[in-house]
């Protein structure tokens, strides 16, 4: 029973679970839209229409796809506020003690994000968690895609790591769609991108705190 309990395995979500970045996401998307024309958004209409691959995000406000210009012209925008902006965020309240508790029972967690690696990984030891994770990885190649594929790599880079004991927590339906692609659990917290009710069409437990995200995680890991 111990050494199952020992396997229990987290991989966290970076924007909007553990990083509370909602206001630099929220300004970043808002510049990429001017470059449109479009009209702002409210956290709120965000977290109900925001899905992935993002493009289609953008259809749901524009009533078509955007063309490879302007998502190019839009997705350098973004980033560029959003990198402008982001040393005003901060953990999301609890993460330190959260993170520090699941390692000292005994479990191992990891970090997956669709934040690009190069800047992820200095923004993560800045903070100085990542003692915490047995790795760290950011996105490799273009923005905008589904986490499944990076789920599925990152899981087969932990090595030990059983994917049916390992549960995803993230703030997104598609945190859900890559751990099912990986053939892990998810659980869902709603502090970030998505409306509950958008989360809950993911078929996972949601919940509105990190705390209770790993209260489920352990009993799903169980």
């Amino acid at each position: 029973m111990g050494k199952q309990h020992e396997a229990a395995h987290i991989v966290w979500d970076w924007n909007g679970t553990l990083l509370n970045d909602n206001d630099a996401i929220i300004g970043a998307t808002n510049a990429a839209f001017a470059e449109l024309g479009l009209e702002p958004l409210t956290l709120e209409r965000y977290r109900e229409l925001y899905c992935v691959p993002v493009p289609k995000f953008y259809e749901r406000l524009m009533g078509r796809l955007p063309t490879e210009a302007e998502w190019e012209a839009m997705d350098e925008v973004f980033h560029r506020y959003y990198a402008e902006h982001r040393a005003r965020c901060a953990l999301t309240d609890g993460v330190v003690e959260l993170l520090a508790g699941w390692r000292s029972a005994g479990h191992s967690q990891s970090l997956l994000s669709m934040y690009v690696h190069e800047e992820l990984v200095p923004l993560v030891r800045g903070f100085g968690i990542e003692p915490h994770f047995l790795r760290v990885d950011g996105r490799v190649g273009p923005s905008g895609g589904s986490k499944a594929e990076h789920m599925v790599r990152h899981l087969a880079a932990l090595g030990k790591v059983e994917p049916g004991r390992t549960v995803v927590i993230g703030d997104a339906a598609d945190d859900a769609v890559a751990a099912l692609h990986a053939g892990a659990q998810a659980v869902l917290y709603t502090g970030g991108s998505h409306s509950r009710a958008s989360l809950e069409g993911a078929g996972v437990p949601v919940v509105d705190s990190l705390a209770e995200a790993v209260e489920v995680a352990g009993q799903l890991a169980a």
